[in-house]
């Protein structure tokens, strides 16, 4: 039961960090450049949501691959 409880965890943050990065994405058409928005992005902390959610969510479908 624990493992369905870290994969909706990870899908969370995954989401979140998603959403995050393409609300972010309105920042191109007032003028910003996609090297600025990088550099923009790469110091917000909910932008590594994607990233660990989907680490996360990686882990729990191959440490449990029989509990699916």
């Amino acid at each position: 039961m624990g493992y369905i409880f870290l994969f909706l965890i990870g899908f969370g943050l995954a989401v979140t960090g998603g959403v995050t990065l393409i609300s972010y994405m309105n920042f191109l058409p007032a003028g910003v450049s996609w090297a600025e928005y990088f550099l923009f992005i790469s110091g917000r902390l909910e932008c590594y949501f994607l990233p660990i959610g989907l680490l996360i969510m990686t882990f729990v479908v191959y440490a449990f691959p029989n509990k699916r």
